[in-house]
Protein backbone atom coordinates (compact mmCIF):
# COMPACT_ATOMS: atom_id res chain seq x y z
CA UNK A 1 0.00 0.00 0.00
CA UNK A 2 1.08 3.57 -0.65
CA UNK A 3 1.59 6.34 1.90
CA UNK A 4 -1.67 7.94 0.77
CA UNK A 5 -3.64 4.77 1.50
CA UNK A 6 -2.30 4.64 5.05
CA UNK A 7 -2.90 8.37 5.51
CA UNK A 8 -6.49 7.92 4.31
CA UNK A 9 -7.01 5.19 6.91
CA UNK A 10 -5.48 7.41 9.59
CA UNK A 11 -7.85 10.22 8.62
CA UNK A 12 -10.86 7.93 9.03
CA UNK A 13 -9.52 6.79 12.41
CA UNK A 14 -9.19 10.39 13.64
CA UNK A 15 -12.67 11.31 12.42
CA UNK A 16 -14.63 8.22 13.43
CA UNK A 17 -12.84 6.76 16.44
CA UNK A 18 -11.19 9.83 17.97
CA UNK A 19 -14.04 12.20 16.98
CA UNK A 20 -11.60 15.05 16.36
CA UNK A 21 -12.68 18.29 14.73
CA UNK A 22 -12.08 18.89 11.03
CA UNK A 23 -9.41 21.51 11.82
CA UNK A 24 -7.51 19.12 14.11
CA UNK A 25 -7.66 16.29 11.58
CA UNK A 26 -6.32 18.57 8.85
CA UNK A 27 -3.49 19.68 11.13
CA UNK A 28 -2.44 16.05 11.65
CA UNK A 29 -2.53 15.38 7.92
CA UNK A 30 -0.43 18.48 7.18
CA UNK A 31 2.22 17.27 9.63
CA UNK A 32 2.45 13.90 7.90
CA UNK A 33 2.52 15.55 4.47
CA UNK A 34 5.52 17.63 5.55
CA UNK A 35 7.40 14.45 6.41
CA UNK A 36 6.41 12.69 3.16
CA UNK A 37 7.50 15.76 1.18
CA UNK A 38 10.83 15.73 3.03
CA UNK A 39 11.43 12.10 2.02
CA UNK A 40 10.67 12.96 -1.60
CA UNK A 41 12.96 16.00 -1.49
CA UNK A 42 15.78 13.83 -0.14
CA UNK A 43 15.01 11.23 -2.83
CA UNK A 44 14.27 8.65 -0.13
CA UNK A 45 11.81 6.23 -1.70
CA UNK A 46 10.75 4.51 1.51
CA UNK A 47 7.56 2.77 2.53
CA UNK A 48 6.11 3.42 6.00
CA UNK A 49 7.74 0.25 7.35
CA UNK A 50 11.17 1.22 5.98
CA UNK A 51 11.51 4.56 7.74
CA UNK A 52 14.05 4.59 10.57
CA UNK A 53 14.83 6.91 13.46
CA UNK A 54 17.64 8.59 11.50
CA UNK A 55 15.14 9.70 8.85
CA UNK A 56 12.95 11.37 11.45
CA UNK A 57 15.99 13.04 13.00
CA UNK A 58 16.96 14.36 9.59
CA UNK A 59 13.45 15.69 9.12
CA UNK A 60 13.48 17.52 12.48
CA UNK A 61 16.83 19.06 11.59
CA UNK A 62 15.45 20.15 8.21
CA UNK A 63 12.35 21.89 9.60
CA UNK A 64 14.51 23.57 12.23
CA UNK A 65 16.76 24.97 9.50
CA UNK A 66 13.63 26.17 7.67
CA UNK A 67 12.83 28.37 10.66
CA UNK A 68 10.21 26.34 12.55
CA UNK A 69 10.49 27.17 16.26
CA UNK A 70 10.58 24.58 19.05
CA UNK A 71 6.82 24.72 19.58
CA UNK A 72 6.07 24.15 15.90
CA UNK A 73 8.62 21.33 15.69
CA UNK A 74 7.07 19.61 18.71
CA UNK A 75 3.58 19.90 17.25
CA UNK A 76 4.65 18.47 13.88
CA UNK A 77 6.49 15.58 15.52
CA UNK A 78 3.44 14.89 17.71
CA UNK A 79 1.33 14.51 14.57
CA UNK A 80 3.81 12.08 13.02
CA UNK A 81 4.02 10.09 16.25
CA UNK A 82 0.22 9.80 16.32
CA UNK A 83 0.30 8.45 12.76
CA UNK A 84 2.88 5.81 13.63
CA UNK A 85 0.98 4.80 16.78
CA UNK A 86 -2.01 4.24 14.52
CA UNK A 87 0.09 2.05 12.18
CA UNK A 88 1.27 0.06 15.18
CA UNK A 89 -2.27 -0.35 16.50
CA UNK A 90 -3.45 -1.58 13.09
CA UNK A 91 -0.60 -4.16 13.00
CA UNK A 92 0.84 -2.49 9.92
CA UNK A 93 4.10 -2.09 11.86
CA UNK A 94 5.64 -4.21 14.60
CA UNK A 95 7.80 -1.42 16.07
CA UNK A 96 7.40 2.34 16.33
CA UNK A 97 10.50 4.13 15.00
CA UNK A 98 9.36 7.48 16.46
CA UNK A 99 9.54 6.34 20.11
CA UNK A 100 13.11 7.52 20.62
CA UNK A 101 12.70 10.72 18.62
CA UNK A 102 13.37 13.82 20.69
CA UNK A 103 12.45 17.42 19.92
CA UNK A 104 13.49 20.73 21.47
CA UNK A 105 11.63 21.50 24.67
CA UNK A 106 8.89 24.04 24.30
CA UNK A 107 9.11 27.11 26.44
CA UNK A 108 6.00 28.01 28.39
CA UNK A 109 4.51 31.05 26.73
CA UNK A 110 1.58 32.51 28.58
CA UNK A 111 -0.86 34.86 26.87
CA UNK A 112 -1.70 38.23 28.34
CA UNK A 113 -4.27 38.30 31.10
CA UNK A 114 -6.85 41.03 31.45
CA UNK A 115 -7.56 42.60 34.81
CA UNK A 116 -11.16 42.92 35.99
CA UNK A 117 -10.96 46.67 35.36
CA UNK A 118 -9.74 46.10 31.80
CA UNK A 119 -12.56 43.65 31.12
CA UNK A 120 -15.12 46.12 32.46
CA UNK A 121 -13.60 48.85 30.29
CA UNK A 122 -13.82 46.62 27.20
CA UNK A 123 -17.45 45.79 27.92
CA UNK A 124 -18.27 49.49 28.45
CA UNK A 125 -17.26 50.29 24.85
CA UNK A 126 -20.13 48.21 23.46
CA UNK A 127 -23.15 50.25 22.34
CA UNK A 128 -26.19 48.52 23.84
CA UNK A 129 -28.58 50.71 21.83
CA UNK A 130 -27.84 48.64 18.70
CA UNK A 131 -28.89 45.02 18.03
CA UNK A 132 -25.29 44.02 17.30
CA UNK A 133 -24.09 45.70 20.48
CA UNK A 134 -26.60 43.89 22.67
CA UNK A 135 -25.63 40.57 21.09
CA UNK A 136 -21.91 41.28 21.39
CA UNK A 137 -22.22 42.22 25.07
CA UNK A 138 -24.05 38.97 25.79
CA UNK A 139 -21.47 37.07 23.78
CA UNK A 140 -18.47 38.51 25.64
CA UNK A 141 -20.18 38.09 29.00
CA UNK A 142 -20.47 34.37 28.25
CA UNK A 143 -16.92 34.16 26.91
CA UNK A 144 -15.46 35.62 30.11
CA UNK A 145 -18.09 34.45 32.59
CA UNK A 146 -17.96 30.80 31.51
CA UNK A 147 -14.39 30.51 30.17
CA UNK A 148 -15.44 29.07 26.81
CA UNK A 149 -13.31 28.41 23.77
CA UNK A 150 -14.34 30.57 20.83
CA UNK A 151 -15.64 27.53 18.90
CA UNK A 152 -17.74 26.53 21.90
CA UNK A 153 -19.14 30.06 22.05
CA UNK A 154 -20.25 30.32 18.42
CA UNK A 155 -21.82 26.84 18.59
CA UNK A 156 -23.63 27.41 21.89
CA UNK A 157 -27.25 26.21 21.66
CA UNK A 158 -30.39 27.62 23.27
CA UNK A 159 -31.43 24.08 24.24
CA UNK A 160 -28.23 23.84 26.30
CA UNK A 161 -29.04 26.85 28.47
CA UNK A 162 -30.29 25.77 31.89
CA UNK A 163 -30.76 29.12 33.61
CA UNK A 164 -33.03 27.66 36.29
CA UNK A 165 -30.03 25.65 37.50
CA UNK A 166 -27.44 28.36 36.67
CA UNK A 167 -25.62 26.05 34.22
CA UNK A 168 -25.00 25.76 30.50
CA UNK A 169 -24.03 22.61 28.62
CA UNK A 170 -21.00 23.03 26.40
CA UNK A 171 -19.83 20.75 23.57
CA UNK A 172 -16.04 20.83 23.74
CA UNK A 173 -13.14 19.16 21.96
CA UNK A 174 -13.83 15.65 20.74
CA UNK A 175 -17.57 16.32 21.15
CA UNK A 176 -17.18 15.97 24.91
CA UNK A 177 -19.98 17.55 26.92
CA UNK A 178 -19.52 19.45 30.16
CA UNK A 179 -21.66 21.57 32.44
CA UNK A 180 -20.37 25.04 33.24
CA UNK A 181 -21.87 27.44 35.81
CA UNK A 182 -23.19 30.69 34.38
CA UNK A 183 -23.36 33.93 36.34
CA UNK A 184 -26.16 36.46 36.70
CA UNK A 185 -24.53 39.03 34.38
CA UNK A 186 -24.29 36.59 31.49
CA UNK A 187 -27.86 35.40 32.10
CA UNK A 188 -29.08 39.01 32.17
CA UNK A 189 -27.52 39.98 28.84
CA UNK A 190 -28.45 36.72 27.11
CA UNK A 191 -32.06 37.20 28.17
CA UNK A 192 -32.05 40.79 26.90
CA UNK A 193 -30.53 39.67 23.60
CA UNK A 194 -33.05 36.86 23.12
CA UNK A 195 -36.09 38.96 24.02
CA UNK A 196 -35.14 42.20 22.26
CA UNK A 197 -32.89 41.23 19.34
CA UNK A 198 -32.80 37.57 18.38
CA UNK A 199 -36.59 37.27 18.21
CA UNK A 200 -36.55 39.74 15.28
CA UNK A 201 -33.80 37.96 13.26
CA UNK A 202 -34.89 35.94 10.16
CA UNK A 203 -33.34 32.63 11.23
CA UNK A 204 -31.91 30.37 8.53
CA UNK A 205 -32.92 26.72 8.35
CA UNK A 206 -30.73 24.58 10.58
CA UNK A 207 -29.71 27.53 12.77
CA UNK A 208 -32.86 27.63 14.93
CA UNK A 209 -31.10 26.36 18.06
CA UNK A 210 -27.90 28.43 17.75
CA UNK A 211 -27.86 31.22 20.33
CA UNK A 212 -25.71 33.91 18.73
CA UNK A 213 -26.70 34.80 15.17
CA UNK A 214 -25.66 37.42 12.65
CA UNK A 215 -28.20 39.75 11.03
CA UNK A 216 -28.83 37.16 8.29
CA UNK A 217 -29.82 34.52 10.84
CA UNK A 218 -26.70 32.37 10.65
CA UNK A 219 -24.26 31.48 13.40
CA UNK A 220 -21.27 33.75 13.92
CA UNK A 221 -17.80 32.86 12.69
CA UNK A 222 -14.80 32.56 14.95
CA UNK A 223 -13.16 35.42 13.06
CA UNK A 224 -16.08 37.72 13.80
CA UNK A 225 -15.56 37.23 17.55
CA UNK A 226 -11.86 38.11 17.07
CA UNK A 227 -12.85 41.32 15.26
CA UNK A 228 -15.33 42.37 17.96
CA UNK A 229 -12.66 41.98 20.63
CA UNK A 230 -10.10 43.83 18.51
CA UNK A 231 -12.48 46.78 18.09
CA UNK A 232 -13.17 46.92 21.84
CA UNK A 233 -9.44 46.88 22.60
CA UNK A 234 -8.79 49.69 20.10
CA UNK A 235 -11.58 51.77 21.62
CA UNK A 236 -9.87 51.88 25.03
CA UNK A 237 -6.34 52.06 23.63
CA UNK A 238 -5.37 48.69 25.09
CA UNK A 239 -1.77 47.85 24.20
CA UNK A 240 -2.02 44.14 24.97
CA UNK A 241 -2.54 41.72 22.10
CA UNK A 242 -5.74 39.94 23.02
CA UNK A 243 -8.04 37.31 21.50
CA UNK A 244 -11.06 35.26 22.61
CA UNK A 245 -8.66 32.95 24.42
CA UNK A 246 -7.50 35.90 26.54
CA UNK A 247 -10.96 35.96 28.14
CA UNK A 248 -10.77 32.22 28.81
CA UNK A 249 -7.31 32.66 30.29
CA UNK A 250 -8.51 35.57 32.43
CA UNK A 251 -11.52 33.55 33.59
CA UNK A 252 -9.26 30.78 34.90
CA UNK A 253 -6.64 33.12 36.36
CA UNK A 254 -9.19 35.20 38.25
CA UNK A 255 -10.80 32.07 39.67
CA UNK A 256 -7.50 30.65 40.89
CA UNK A 257 -6.37 33.99 42.32
CA UNK A 258 -9.67 34.09 44.17
CA UNK A 259 -8.93 30.73 45.78
CA UNK A 260 -10.78 28.31 43.44
CA UNK A 261 -9.75 24.66 43.47
CA UNK A 262 -7.60 23.69 40.48
CA UNK A 263 -9.68 20.55 39.86
CA UNK A 264 -12.85 22.61 39.71
CA UNK A 265 -11.26 24.97 37.19
CA UNK A 266 -10.12 21.95 35.17
CA UNK A 267 -13.71 20.71 34.96
CA UNK A 268 -15.05 24.11 33.93
CA UNK A 269 -12.41 24.54 31.22
CA UNK A 270 -12.92 21.01 29.90
CA UNK A 271 -9.27 20.01 30.17
CA UNK A 272 -8.63 16.28 29.96
CA UNK A 273 -5.47 16.61 32.06
CA UNK A 274 -4.83 18.67 35.17
CA UNK A 275 -1.38 19.53 33.80
CA UNK A 276 -3.03 21.58 31.05
CA UNK A 277 -4.90 23.61 33.65
CA UNK A 278 -1.71 24.27 35.57
CA UNK A 279 -0.55 26.83 33.01
CA UNK A 280 -3.24 29.11 34.42
CA UNK A 281 -1.60 29.17 37.84
CA UNK A 282 0.98 31.81 36.93
CA UNK A 283 0.03 33.81 39.99
CA UNK A 284 1.88 36.96 40.94
CA UNK A 285 4.38 36.84 43.79
CA UNK A 286 2.27 38.93 46.15
CA UNK A 287 -0.60 36.49 45.80
CA UNK A 288 1.67 33.51 46.40
CA UNK A 289 3.23 35.23 49.40
CA UNK A 290 -0.14 36.06 50.94
CA UNK A 291 -1.39 32.52 50.30
CA UNK A 292 1.51 30.81 52.07
CA UNK A 293 1.36 33.29 54.94
CA UNK A 294 -2.33 32.58 55.37
CA UNK A 295 -2.31 28.80 55.12
CA UNK A 296 1.14 27.40 56.01
CA UNK A 297 1.51 26.68 59.75
CA UNK A 298 5.09 28.00 59.88
CA UNK A 299 4.04 31.36 58.45
CA UNK A 300 1.08 32.03 60.73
Amino acid sequence: MSWQSYIKGFKSYLQLEKSLSANTVEAYLRDISKFVNYLETENLKLNVDEVELKHFEGFVKAISELGFDATSQARIVAGIRAFYRYLLMEDILSINPTELLTTPKRSLKLPDTLSVDEINALFATIDLSTPEGMRNRAMLEVLYGCGLRVTELVNLKISNLFFEDDFIKVIGKGHKERLVPIGSQAVKYITMYKEQVRCHVPIQKGEEDILFLNRRGKHLTRMYVFLVIKECAAAIGLKKIISPHTFRHSFATHLIEGGADLRAVQEMLGHASITTTEIYTHLDRDFLRSTIMQFHPRYK
